[in-house]
């Protein structure tokens, strides 16, 4: 019976530790770099995702902003009315790095097409991809993705 409970004791901190880690705010990001963390609003409606990063004078370097649509798909973005340069990681389902999109010019409204089958986008401050060494292939983890789907669940 005692192992039982230390058993129970240990499932129930094993889980707990790993909801720690995994929270709707947070993202994380691992691939040859390593493995590296940001602070992501949420943009997961229509008028959120329309609305996503414009108007932001900065960002703080560990934040970002996770793009959640209802299914994979192809996406295309621009940059009208973004006033800072942004990095945007094209995501599959299931959480892998596709595409990535460096330095997307504030104010261009150029069509920037992330391909087929993007379910998640992922916009970071520019420069910041290349410099931490993210990469096609790398894979991102956050409670916000169908986690049946998942390369690297929650």
């Amino acid at each position: 019976m005692k192992n039982l409970f230390i058993s129970v004791l240990f499932y129930l901190g094993s889980s707990l530790a790993a909801l720690a880690q995994c929270a709707p705010d947070q993202l994380d990001i691992k691939g040859d770099f390593g493995m590296a963390r940001f602070n992501v609003e949420i943009a997961d409606t229509p008028q959120s995702r329309a609305v996503g990063l414009m108007n932001r004078e900065n960002m703080a370097r560990s934040a970002g902003m996770l793009f959640v649509f209802e299914r994979a798909q192809p996406v295309a973005f621009w940059m009208r009315n973004t006033l800072i340069p942004l990095d945007m990681l094209f995501i599959a389902a299931d959480g892998t790095v596709k595409r990535i999109h460096e330095n997307a010019v504030p104010l261009d409204e150029t069509s920037i097409p992330g391909g087929n089958g993007i379910q998640y986008v992922l916009e970071i401050n520019g420069g910041l991809s290349r410099a931490m060494g993210i990469s096609v292939g790398s894979v991102v983890r956050n409670p916000m993705m169908d986690q049946e789907k998942a390369e690297w669940a929650c």
